[in-house]
């Protein structure tokens, strides 16, 4: 067991490698298939608003599952874990690749969902464990990075892709990386032993897919059908009701699937609170600056890709450069300082109107980029730097 840990120690680097490798291409495949679903739809003879299922569902799936793999991973092993959603995500990907129907193609994403799941509920993880405490940051901010660079190199890639091959070649790309992540990870990756004697919660876990599913679900069906649709309200019915038995389920086994006492740690709730207000708040101005770049200030698509691109550029130069401070001045200051630069940015993006110069609005989303790498590297080695080690999977 002392030569395993040594040997893990030693070869933490590569490990590093090994698990942001899946994090990139999981993140990329997030975006790349924006730019191909016109082609897709018309390929495939089906409308925009269903060929829109194939981000949706995968979005879906990964919301539903990522909590459960994470629980498994502390059962099992994390890295037998990732190693599985490796293999589902180079699987779900192939099948993706070779799809001949849209309904081929919704269920081979949905696979390619699970591993993705299994990958990223398992990769911070296996990160925190390898890793000392006094580059744990440094890591961790790495792995940010390659989020972000996965989320901007999503659109060029797919441009290309589209304009030179078909469309199935934005999936079938993964195969071949996957394949290499997949052997190396057999080789490096530490090899874990789970909680012996823990049972896994298989009623909480059917409670939390139902509950997560009918909340998407009613909230992404209720824009075309209208939330006041009674099929929508029995959806918001639904998962009101089975996230309440969920709850009370959790209180009261004794091996619940989400230990609710994680959340009596004051810092861990509000480190996981912050995090949720801010991917939130991002996410929101992510949604709208397109739509203002293109019919507010009438510029092409092609300028607005380009603009969309200096959040992440910014992102991936921050993030560790903020992760390796806060392992020198601790994670608390930088988390504050930089949840206050992007409350900032935000609040100078808000000001923007239709006679806005572009630079003012270029600046603005610097600062708003610069705040969110500041904070999520910091909070994240907080986040896990707070849990127990037997938790660190959930």
């Amino acid at each position: 067991m002392e030569q395993t840990s040594e040997k893990t120690y030693k070869n933490r680097n590569l490990i590093l490698i090994n698990v942001v490798l899946l994090t990139f291409m999981s993140t990329l495949d997030s975006s790349i298939v924006n730019v191909a679903l016109p082609k897709m739809s018309r390929l495939l003879s089906v409308s925009a608003e269903a060929i829109a299922w194939v981000v949706s569902v995968y979005l879906l799936v990964i919301v539903g599952t990522i909590l459960i793999f994470g629980r498994l991973g502390d059962i099992v092993g994390k890295t037998r874990i990732f190693l599985y959603g490796v293999l589902g995500f180079t699987i779900g990907s192939l099948m993706c690749g070779m799809s001949g129907s849209f309904l081929m193609l919704i269920v081979s994403r949905a696979i390619q969902a699970l591993g993705a799941a299994a990958a990223m509920a398992t990769n911070q993880g296996i990160i925190t464990q390898v890793f000392p405490a006094n580059e744990r940051g440094r890591a961790l901010g790495i792995t940010g990075t390659f989020v972000a660079l996965g989320s901007m190199a999503g659109p060029p890639i797919g441009g290309f892709i589209i304009n030179s091959f078909n469309w199935e070649y934005i999936f079938l790309i993964n195969v071949p990386i996957g394949i290499v992540v997949y052997i190396l990870g057999l080789r490096i990756l530490p090899r874990q032993k789970g909680t012996t004697g823990e049972t896994f919660d298989v009623k909480g876990s059917v409670l939390f897919i139902i509950s997560i599913t009918a909340l998407f679900l009613s909230l992404i069906l209720g824009e075309g059908s209208g939330y006041g649709n009674p099929l929508i309200i029995g959806g918001f019915v639904l998962f009101l009701v089975t996230f309440v038995l969920f709850i009370w389920l959790e209180r009261r086994i004794e091996v619940p699937l989400l230990q609710l006492e994680l959340f009596q740690n004051r810092l861990f709730s509000l480190s996981i609170f912050c995090s949720f207000i801010s991917f939130m708040a991002i996410s929101g101005s992510t949604i709208v600056l397109p739509f203002y770049l293109q019919n507010t200030l009438k510029y092409s698509p092609a300028f607005t890709g380009l603009i969309l691109m200096v959040s992440p550029i910014i992102l991936a130069v921050v993030a560790p450069v903020s992760g390796h401070l806060s392992d020198r001045i601790g994670s608390e200051f930088l988390t504050f300082l930089g949840l206050m630069v992007t409350g900032a940015g935000l609040y100078l993006m808000s000001t923007l109107t239709q006679s806005s110069n572009i630079w003012a609005m270029i600046i603005y989303i610097a600062i708003m980029s610069v705040g969110n790498g500041m904070f999520q590297s910091p909070n994240n080695s907080l986040t896990m730097s707070t849990a127990p080690k037997n938790m660190l999977g959930i």
